[in-house]
């Protein structure tokens, strides 16, 4: 994607469908007059007065117990610099939106107007009544450090700096498990550090406290070594200079342990590493471009143990690991203040958790045959769903034994179980899918590229690297096309019609017809369909010539599909195909099947709908939970649709005993553990949290999942076939150029699984 394509998109996505990224949303009933009066006069009073008794029912009866504010001046905006309030203003919501989707807290961004130290922290305190705790960002140093200093002391809220302390507490669990794959101690090592700003000082503070002795600790900044002589220094920067040495980076370097860079892009030579000690621990965290490049550093030693600010390399320092869950910490047992302890708490969590065995989800979220703690692997990764429900309680375990806790927690796996639940409310699915995608990208064919949407969807598809498309349809309109949305990049474009593609359409036909030729088709009437598009992007598929496929946006589903029932197939031993539905719910994703294919399944066929679906659960991540839905409970009506659902579910019982899954359930009983454990105990699924619906035929499926997408703008992926012999995938009539992105990405990961399962991985 060239510059000015990036700008107008990033602009679209501020500006529309809505300015910003964040908003008020009401968490009571307000339908009725009633719900009104209580909302606001005279019923608000009621609250009010117990607050005015004790200040501390606020907590109970306010939303200020989950919200923090998030805080600037617009003096230290990424690599932005002092941009002001104004223009700082889209990255706070972006914190916000963060502090929503990792953790569940609520975020006003406040954007102060003033650089004047002393004002800007009674502004502050002025407003914090407001807050659960205070998120400070992209502020100067050295005000920087005055204000949170100053502010951590005067108020009773949790306060913390993420610019100066989220880098220090996700580098020091790295640290930790570094230093013990390199087999050293923390009070032995020599580090030099490039970058004297406020993440490198609190980064070097939190080292100190880990036991790296000060004296080893070398700094420099733009004009060198950080010296005592030096009176441009600030207060905090003296304590990290050095009686009168004149080294040099690459001098200073030489016999060293550790080099923290968190400065500018290459200041790292391969020289210097190399003079390094053994085993040496570069942590070269400048943004977007490292101190040294990733790929040059362990092609230069390999016994390296690299880490970076980096997405795309192992050993990701992100910051998005530490601040949302110390906040949740900290807000779930009122602290009043995030302390020292805590910040190591966190460190020391995150660092266990490395050693722990990671789960499949992840694995899958990173394309990974299985991470395992080891140099490519010393800090969790961001998309670990086990991070809330373990940083979280240390940090809250942390201000409780430091005495900062005013609201203990006494159960502990309760606890833990709500955090959890927390993270039922985002498209972490979509994220997850997107980012495996990316691991492995395959060439897929858009079999209607001449739609602007599609080829919309197809330039995404490229531009974010989830895989190469094939642009299908007539050559013409597409270049037209491309040259208006900006797509300039060279991406194949195949229009079957024209005479260029005869040889390959007589060879298609007669591979077609040979496959066929016993089931009705003729020589003929295969040269014919080669001249469609469906039937010619399938027999891509089929050659070898594409990895998958993408089709439906201006046709109906029925007659996408047909071509490629005929030409694809099943695949071997399976005896039908059918599709689910991901819907991204507020309580996590819903599998729901079959949305597409099969009209009155059998019992039989509804059994092995469910083992499908099971199957392309597992494929993502998820451990399948399913229920068999009906309109009836357990026996509870005779009739044939009913009782096909409980034939379909003995027969699960009896030849897969290891899947989760019972009924017939009515949706209700299925969806809410309460009801289902008190009326039916002795249910499979008393006590869990159902995931996967099967239901007793296409019509209430298809109904479901749309009524779903369209009244409660539930997201959904899908339909995604299962049971095909190559990865092919159908869009519904009219499907969004984000749903298309979406199924292209689920065609990617079909196409990496089939071609593992080819390998026999």
């Amino acid at each position: 994607m060239d510059k000015n394509s990036k700008r107008r998109e990033a602009l679209l996505y501020h500006a529309k469908p809505t300015p910003g990224k964040i908003q008020v949303v009401p968490t009571k009933k307000y339908a009725t007059q009633r719900d009104l009066s209580l909302a606001y006069s005279p019923g608000v009073a009621e609250p009010c007065l117990e607050i005015a008794k004790d200040i501390n029912n606020v907590y109970k009866y306010t939303a200020k117990g989950n919200l923090v504010a998030v805080i600037t001046n617009g003096t230290a905006v990424l690599g932005l610099g002092n941009i002001g309030p104004e223009a700082s203003k889209p990255v706070m919501e972006g914190k916000g939106l963060l502090f929503k989707i990792f953790s569940d807290i609520d975020v006003f961004d406040i954007e102060i107007g003033t650089e004047n130290v002393e004002e800007f922290i009674q502004t502050v305190k002025n407003i914090a009544p407001t807050f659960g705790g205070i998120n400070l960002e992209d502020i100067k140093a050295p005000e920087s450090f005055e204000i949170e200093r100053r502010l951590v002391e005067e108020l009773n809220i949790p306060v913390m700096h993420d610019d100066q302390h989220g880098t220090a507490i996700i580098s020091s669990a790295a640290l930790i498990n570094a230093l013990e794959l390199a087999d050293k101690k923390a009070e032995d090592v020599k580090m030099v550090v490039s970058g004297a700003g406020s993440a490198a000082i609190a980064c070097a503070d939190l080292y100190v406290l880990l036991g790296v002795k000060r004296e080893n600790i070398l700094m420099f900044n733009s004009k060198g070594l950080l010296t005592k002589d030096n009176p441009a220094l600030s207060e905090l920067q003296l304590k990290y200079a050095v009686e009168g040495a004149s080294l040099t980076l690459e001098e200073a370097l030489t016999g060293a342990d550790i080099f923290l860079g968190l400065s500018t892009a290459n200041v790292m030579t391969p020289e210097m590493l190399l003079a390094m000690a053994d085993n040496p621990i570069v942590f070269a965290m400048a943004n977007p471009d490292p101190e040294i490049a990733y790929n040059l550093a362990i092609s230069t030693r390999k016994d390296v143990i690299m880490a970076t600010g980096r997405s795309d390399h192992p050993n990701q320092v992100n910051n998005v690991l530490g601040f949302p869950y110390i906040f949740r910490g900290a807000l779930d047992v009122r602290a009043t203040k995030i302390n020292e302890a805590m910040k190591m708490a966190a460190v020391k969590a995150l660092a266990a958790l490395a050693k722990e065995n990671v789960p499949e989800q992840v694995n899958i979220a990173y394309g990974a045959t299985k991470l395992v703690f080891g140099r490519e692997y010393i800090i969790p990764k961001p998309f670990d769903p086990r991070l809330i429900a373990v940083v979280a309680p240390a940090v809250a375990k942390a201000a409780m034994e430091s005495g900062v806790a005013l609201n203990p927690i006494t159960d502990w796996e309760k606890y833990e179980e709500e955090l959890l639940n927390r993270l039922g409310n985002d498209n972490k699915m979509i994220r997850m899918i997107t980012n495996r995608a990316k691991t492995d990208p395959k060439r897929i064919v858009f079999a209607e590229a001449e739609q602007l949407d599609v080829l919309k969807a197809a330039q995404i598809v490229y531009e974010e690297g989830i895989g190469f498309p094939i642009l299908l349809g007539n050559k013409e309109i597409i270049l037209e096309l491309k040259e208006e949305l900006g797509f300039d990049a060279d991406v194949q474009i195949v229009d079957p019609k024209l005479d260029e593609e005869q040889e390959r359409r007589t060879r298609y036909a007669v591979e077609l017809w040979e496959s066929r030729k016993r089931n009705g088709i003729s020589l003929f009437d295969a040269e014919k369909f080669m001249r469609e598009r469906n039937y010619f992007a399938a027999m891509m598929v089929n050659t070898g010539e594409a990895d998958a496929l993408v089709s439906g946006h201006s046709r109906s589903y029925p007659s996408v599909v047909k071509p490629m029932l005929q030409i694809i197939g099943k695949a071997p031993n399976v005896s039908l195909v059918a599709t689910t539905n991901i819907m991204m719910t507020n309580r996590g994703p819903m599998f729901l099947s079959d949305t597409a294919i099969n009209i009155d399944p059998t019992a039989e066929e509804l059994a092995k709908i469910a083992v499908m679906t099971a199957n392309t659960a597992k494929m993502f991540g998820v451990e399948p939970i399913i229920a068999m839905v009906s309109y009836s409970n357990f026996g509870s009506s005779v009739n044939k649709s009913a009782t096909k659902v409980k034939e379909a579910v003995a027969y699960l019982h009896e030849n897969h005993p290891d899947i989760i899954v019972d009924g017939e359930l009515q949706a209700d009983f299925a969806l809410n553990p309460d009801m289902l454990s008190a009326k039916f105990p002795f249910s499979k699924l008393a006590g869990k949290k159902v995931n996967t619906l099967v239901f007793p035929n296409l019509e209430s499926a298809n109904i479901t999942y749309k009524l779903l997408k369209e009244l409660n703008k539930v997201g959904s992926i899908g339909p995604i076939m299962m049971g095909m012999k190559n990865p092919v995938h159908v869009f519904q009539l009219g499907a969004s150029v984000e749903e298309m992105v979406n199924m292209a990405a689920i065609a990617v990961i079909d196409a990496q699984e089939k071609s593992m399962r080819l390998k026999g991985k």
